[in-house]
């Protein structure tokens, strides 16, 4: 019996590269993925959107979260896949290693994170409606969850969904993921229009 979800077309996950992302991941890459101007419209987003003093998930994390330098959060915790990008990562209290393809669990109490924000990676998760609920479960009440989306990306290891589609359809890709993983008052901001910086968007659900 159906859930009423959108049903994704057959092979919407498949991968070029199928390989093991632990082993695509476990060389350290310590560079940005998006350029400085559109880093500075998301960090301009993080400081209106995200309350200091409030727990913050980063998660796909790398060695720098682009939160505002000059912003007390109560803890930021991170996921990622690399140990050493996670531990030059000076804005994270604490993080955690894990491969959210293979098991979208996280190892968080229920609603312990005021937010969750994830940068440039949501075009990666081959299980997104299950990560995003179990996103959903950690957050508190009310809490908001950032994904943000450029046209950078490692186009390997891009799910076929991803590739097939163009800024428009990434944003209403998203925005679907978090409406189906039970977020509310979904919408989507255009950051950087990609004129003078990188093109970068992100979409903010809140969980119930």
């Amino acid at each position: 019996m159906s859930d009423g979800r959108t049903q994704f077309p057959p092979g919407a996950f498949d991968k070029e590269d199928d390989g093991d992302d632990g082993e695509f991941y476990r060389p350290a890459r310590l560079v940005t993925h998006i350029d400085e101007g559109a880093i500075a419209a998301l960090t301009a987003c993080y400081r209106e959107a995200l309350p200091s003093g409030c727990v913050i998930l980063d998660l796909m994390s790398s060695w720098v979260s682009h939160l505002p330098a000059d912003v007390v959060y109560g803890e930021v915790i991170g996921q990622g896949m690399n140990a050493e990008e996670l531990s030059a990562n000076p804005r994270l209290d604490r993080w955690f290693l894990a491969d959210l393809n293979r098991d979208p669990a996280l190892p968080l109490g229920t609603s312990s994170c005021g937010a969750v924000i994830c940068c440039v990676g949501v075009q990666y998760l081959q299980r997104p409606v299950e990560v995003f609920a179990e996103v959903a479960r950690v957050l508190e009440p009310g809490g908001a969850c950032l994904v943000s989306y450029s046209n950078r990306c490692f186009p390997t290891k891009a799910v076929a969904i991803w590739r097939a589609l163009g800024p428009r359809g990434h944003a209403d890709l998203v925005r679907l993921y978090l409406d189906q993983a039970g977020f509310v008052e979904t919408e989507v901001r255009v950051l950087s229009d990609g004129r003078q910086c990188d093109p970068l968007g992100v979409v903010i659900g809140r969980k119930p």
